[in-house]
C-alpha cells in the first residue's frame, strides 16, 4: 500500500493523503516492543516475589539481583517505548495531506504535529511560486525516493513522508500525475 494516495481529483483540486504514523509497521512494532517488554517486565516482577506470575514465563531460577532488576530496567524501558509509539499512533503524528487548488490558486501542506500549541502545522503558497516537480532517487543501502515541489528562489518542499519508500513506478506515476496537473516541468526522471 503506498504512503500517499489521492483522495480528490478534478480539474481544479487535488488532494493526496498522507498517511504519517498510522502505518501499518508502526501497528506492527508498537505491539511486539510492548509484548516483550511486558515479558521482561513480568519476568523481573516474578523474580522479585519468587513466584511464577503467569504460568508460562518460567523465572524461579532468576535472581532478582542483578538479572531480575534489569529484566525489570528493560521491560519499563520498553513499556515507555511502546506507549510513545501508540500515542505517536493515536494523535495521527506526520499524517495530512497536500492539496493543490487551481481554482483559488493555491497549494497547502498540512501535516498533525504533536499535541501542543503548534499541533497543526500548515504552509500556504500561490500555485505561481511553483516552478518544477522534482523526483529525487537515491538507491542503496537506505534508498530514498522523494517528490519536491521547487519555488522561485530554488526553495524546494518535500511532498512525500519519510518511511517506507514508494516503488520507482508509484514515485514517476505520481510524480508525472502532479506536473502533468500543475502543468509545470518533471525533472529527475
Amino acid at each position: 500500500m503506498p504512503d500517499v494516495f489521492t483522495e480528490i481529483k478534478s480539474d481544479l483540486i487535488r488532494r493526496d493523503l498522507i498517511i504519517g504514523s498510522r502505518r501499518f509497521s508502526n501497528y506492527f512494532w508498537a505491539t511486539i516492543i510492548f509484548l516483550g517488554a511486558f515479558g521482561f517486565f513480568i519476568v523481573g516482577l516474578s523474580s522479585y516475589y519468587q513466584h511464577d506470575l503467569l504460568p508460562f514465563l518460567h523465572s524461579k531460577e532468576i535472581i532478582f539481583f542483578p538479572q531480575g532488576l534489569v529484566m525489570m530496567g528493560y521491560g519499563i524501558a520498553g513499556l515507555l517505548l511502546s506507549f510513545y509509539l501508540w500515542l505517536t499512533i493515536l494523535w495521527g503524528v506526520g499524517g495530512g495531506y497536500n492539496e493543490f487548488n487551481k481554482q483559488e490558486g493555491f497549494f497547502r501542506i498540512f501535516r498533525w504535529g504533536f499535541p501542543g500549541k503548534n499541533r497543526r502545522i500548515m504552509f500556504t503558497y500561490p500555485l505561481t511560486d511553483v516552478e518544477a516537480v522534482i523526483v529525487e532517487i537515491k538507491e542503496g543501502i537506505n534508498p530514498k525516493r522523494s517528490i519536491y515541489l521547487r519555488l522561485v528562489g530554488k526553495k524546494q518542499i518535500p511532498l512525500t513522508q519519510i518511511g517506507q519508500p514508494l516503488t520507482l513506478a508509484e514515485v514517476e506515476q505520481q510524480a508525472a500525475e502532479l506536473a502533468s496537473f500543475l502543468q509545470v516541468a518533471l525533472e529527475g526522471v
